[in-house]
């Protein structure tokens, strides 16, 4: 039985941000839909349906069964954010881990600055103060009325009389508010479940393959310098950063206990992308992204993860991977995909997974 710890919040320098972002790109499938558009609800029109987080022992979501032949790869959707005090009942997935030949990570974008540790040095002081508007703009400015005002009330209720925030871009205020709001409810943002199965892989000698697409940036002081002078259309991530807030913070709870609980038809049922497509195309859409190559790091990512996959299903008898549960569940997701290629696919109460995406 582990127990899943609560994370500090990494604080992200501005390009590795802009990687995570991205990184959630890989995570929700472009098949989602957006949620409705920001609307300028008064808040006391607001509801903002409660819902209790889960705690204790819990057995998780069970495993997605993929398979050609004897080959076999167990698949763990993982989701967040997750409840903050359960402890994961890890027996199937420990012995899965155990009798496999590889452990595949989910797909995932990172930055690697193309200069030695002296340059990464001289580097951080460009960095300071690049969450900030350009131009010395304030949030007031950069957001409609009617969003800025619900972001004063969000703001009193989460992150108080906190100032220097009014200096920042939507965005960076946006997964501010969010990260505050579902630790308010009883949420963690990683819940640990990457690393307890990093951890069990380690633990029973399995290699941990890492499907992950490296960004080498040439000149990582332009590129800073550009991120910081180039504008960004972030206010609808904004906008409807404050709707998931303001009303969905008790679906969000349903969703992540359903994880928590292993309840496969609640997790069929709830929309998982929230306000994420909207944050992750204002960074992709910016001008700074297409400059640097972000625009396009998805599918290589995906398509890193797919030959991955393929290989350690050809190679081993059995394989142990992570995925999202977006892509578990997507009929346009990676699982989705490897049954198109002609693997089956099984969801842990015995159903066939394709096509059962989220409502929305």
């Amino acid at each position: 039985m582990k127990r899943i710890p609560a994370r500090p919040r990494q604080q992200y320098l501005p390009l590795l941000f802009a990687a995570s972002l991205l990184a959630l790109a890989v995570a929700a499938p472009l098949s989602a839909q957006n949620a409705p558009a920001s609307a300028a609800t008064p808040p006391s029109q607001v509801t903002n349906l409660e819902a209790v987080s889960v705690s204790g022992v819990q057995p998780g979501p069970g495993l997605w069964r993929v398979s050609k032949g004897d080959h076999v790869m167990w698949v763990l959707g993982t989701l967040s954010p997750l409840p903050d005090r359960i402890q994961w009942k890890t027996d199937e997935v420990e012995q899965a881990i155990a009798e496999s030949q590889e452990v595949l990570g989910p797909p995932s974008v990172s930055l690697k600055p193309k200069t030695n540790f002296f340059g990464k040095l001289f580097l951080l002081p460009s960095l300071v103060g690049a969450r900030k508007n350009p131009d010395g703009q304030t949030l007031q400015q950069m957001v409609p009325a009617p969003d800025y005002a619900r972001w004063l009330v969000l703001k009193k209720q989460y992150l108080g009389n906190d100032r220097g925030i009014e200096d920042w871009r939507p965005i960076f205020a946006a997964v501010e508010l969010y990260d505050k709001a579902i630790k308010r409810h009883g949420l963690t943002a990683s819940g640990g479940v990457k690393d307890t199965v990093r951890d069990l892989a380690t633990k029973h000698k399995v290699k941990f393959i890492t499907a992950r697409y490296t960004m080498l940036v040439d000149e990582p002081r332009n590129a800073v310098k550009t991120f910081k002078t180039s504008p960004m259309d972030d206010r609808e991530c904004f906008g409807r950063t404050l709707d998931t807030v303001e009303r969905d913070m008790g679906r969000i709870t349903e969703r992540a206990n359903a994880w928590a609980t292993g309840d496969i038809d609640m997790l069929r049922s709830l929309p998982m992308n929230d306000q994420r497509e909207a944050c992750i195309s204002a960074i992709t859409e910016a001008g700074f992204a297409k400059q640097l190559g972000f625009n396009d790091v998805k599918q290589k990512a995906e398509a890193i993860w797919i030959d991955a996959a393929v290989q350690a299903l050809s190679t081993n008898a059995q394989t142990f991977a992570m995925l999202p549960m977006e892509d578990v569940l997507s009929p346009r997701g990676l699982i989705a995909r490897l049954k198109a290629r002609g693997y089956q696919v099984e969801a842990p109460d015995g159903s066939d997974a394709e096509g059962m995406a989220p409502a929305q």
